[in-house]
């Protein structure tokens, strides 16, 4: 089922933290888990960057939220336990607590303001968001997974624009940047020309050219799919050439048949569609860069401060 919202989750923190005793963050876990209904593959689900379990993230984020608004309160690494405030929170047995009711709290408005004072709006109310769903690292991670997105259609969408010798040399430069030939410039080339057999690169795997992977490359329009015609006549090429192992892009896709061929060709054939290949390319910083420096996240060294030597 899908995990609650950090607002949703504030009050289950807030009875798991119940009955006056210190409490692990882990069994706080555990508790609100199963008073949700959550199964361990919910509680298992990654943020899309894979640092943390969305479930972890949004129960610390919980928890910070109503630290500051003093109803809970960090006895030690990782063990809390209510306040004073908290105790006669819950037993007014609230329906629900969040962003909004946590503003009855003069300390987290001060906080959320970033002041010493709370920001007001014109009416005299704290100027505060409460449309938060999210953690401030679900945020990130949302939009930066959307910047991404975009970027990657852009990059498929100026491949296909381009002339077709272009493709080929990307797809070069591509296995190249991914660690084949060992990054050597000198061992990948364009071999692309008018009756190449299917051929179109080339990349040697080790200095003396040993082991070599080749390359077959179609700029074809969305729609356009790669069949399984055209995959025969490249392990028929790579075949003539006395090799084994081949890669085979296009900026399209690629119809059932010609997956299903590979699936059953002796030969070692690699297939990447056009999705995968701008994936690939801005992963690697083929045909992009750095439009600002990246942002540091930095976060609390628990080790540091709990160090008897301070």
């Amino acid at each position: 089922m899908p995990i609650p919202d950090l607002q949703s989750l504030m009050l289950p923190v807030l009875k798991a933290l119940s009955g006056g005793v210190d409490t692990p963050i882990s069994k706080v876990r555990d508790y609100v888990a199963a008073a949700e209904g959550l199964t361990p593959q919910d509680v298992r689900e990654l943020l899309p960057s894979g640092s943390q379990p969305v479930f972890t993230n949004r129960i610390a984020w919980a928890v910070t939220h109503m630290s500051h608004a003093g109803l809970v309160e960090k006895v030690r690494r990782g063990v809390y336990r209510l306040t004073k405030k908290g105790e006669q929170l819950l037993a007014q047995t609230p329906p629900r607590i969040d962003l909004k009711f946590l503003r009855n709290y003069s300390a987290y408005t001060e906080w959320r303001s970033g002041e010493g004072t709370p920001a007001t709006s014109g009416d005299n109310e704290p100027a505060l968001s409460e449309d938060v769903s999210v953690t401030p690292e679900e945020a990130l991670e949302r939009a930066v997974g959307e910047l991404r997105e975009e970027l990657e259609a852009e990059v498929l969408e100026r491949v296909r624009k381009a002339e077709p010798v272009f493709l080929e040399r990307v797809v070069v430069d591509l296995l190249r940047a991914m660690g084949y030939g060992k990054g050597d410039a000198a061992m990948g080339q364009v071999t692309g020309r008018p009756g190449d057999g299917g051929i179109d690169g080339k990349i040697r795997e080790d200095a003396l050219g040993l082991d070599e992977v080749y390359l077959q490359a179609k700029r074809y329009a969305a729609g356009n799919s790669v069949g399984e015609g055209d995959l025969r006549d490249f392990v028929g090429a790579i075949d003539a050439a006395g090799t084994t192992k081949g890669v085979f892009v296009t900026t399209s896709s690629f119809t059932k048949s010609a997956k299903a061929y590979v699936e059953k060709s002796s030969k070692r054939i690699i297939l990447i569609d056009g999705e995968e290949l701008a994936r690939l390319m801005v992963e690697h910083d083929i045909g992009v860069r750095l439009k600002m420096p990246p942002y540091e996240i930095k976060r609390i060294d628990e080790d540091y401060f709990d160090s008897e030597d301070l």
